[in-house]
């Protein structure tokens, strides 16, 4: 039997069950999830009400930017002391493996672009439109959501893309902290050599990945008005 026909086989053997590769994406997905919208919940309205002062905001963005320096084997290796010490302190956080070092990891990893991206697009925000704006009697955070926000929508969209992939493609390091997802058939694979299961992994990883890809490009053609669109286009062009 060739490696393909023994591939395919492994995914019509392997769909179903508590190690089936619709509950390991189902893992890898929730703690994806969780991950990007504990980011977005932190960085979007920091990064937005930064932006809009112009205070202090370089000086976060390059702390925060230390994270992308960090490998997120790094991270997930320092934040497993952090999260042992939760699990004997907090009665909700059930282990100190699997889930909470991953999250921690994940959360590290997606904070940087959103928060900068979104900090750089208010800050990006036309000051001739802030100022026509403020004429007319917008000011504090009705200016920062009726006119910088929309207009820096595009930007941060990007920022939470580009996160959200590179999350979904980082998680399946926590199958080295005892989490699921679909690192676990990665892992399990080297550790039993099994060739056609760390290749079914890898795959549905890729695929992942390639969804949320175009989900976020979906979701950004969406949610961006046509006009600002153009308008961005138009730019594109003239700086090209």
């Amino acid at each position: 039997m060739g490696f393909f026909a023994e591939l395919s086989r492994w995914f019509l053997d392997n769909w179903s069950g508590d190690t089936g590769w619709l509950m390991r994406i189902a893992q890898h997905l929730e703690v994806s999830a969780i991950a990007v919208a504990a980011a977005v919940a932190v960085a979007i309205p920091l990064g937005a009400w930064l932006g809009h002062t112009g205070r202090g905001g370089l000086a976060v963005v390059s702390v925060v930017n230390i994270g992308r320096a960090m490998p997120s084997f790094g991270i997930l290796a320092l934040s497993l002391p952090f999260t042992i010490w939760l699990a004997k302190t907090v009665p909700f956080v059930k282990s100190g493996l699997g889930f909470a070092p991953t999250f921690v990891a994940l959360f590290a990893l997606a904070l940087p672009p959103v928060f900068t991206n979104t900090w750089a697009g208010v800050r990006g925000v036309d000051p001739e439109v802030v100022e026509a704006a403020s004429g007319m009697g917008m000011t504090g955070v009705r200016l920062l959501r009726e006119v910088e926000l929309p207009l820096a929508l595009p930007v941060i969209i990007t920022g939470v893309r580009i996160t959200a992939v590179q999350v979904v493609a980082t998680a399946t390091l926590g199958a080295i902290v005892g989490y699921g997802g679909l690192g676990r058939y990665i892992i399990d694979g080297f550790a039993t050599r099994d060739d056609v299961q760390i290749v079914a992994g890898a795959l549905l990883v890729a695929v992942l990945s390639v969804l949320t890809e175009l989900g976020f490009s979906a979701t950004e053609r969406w949610a961006v008005s046509p006009g600002i669109a153009a308008h961005r286009r138009a730019i594109s062009q003239i700086s090209g």
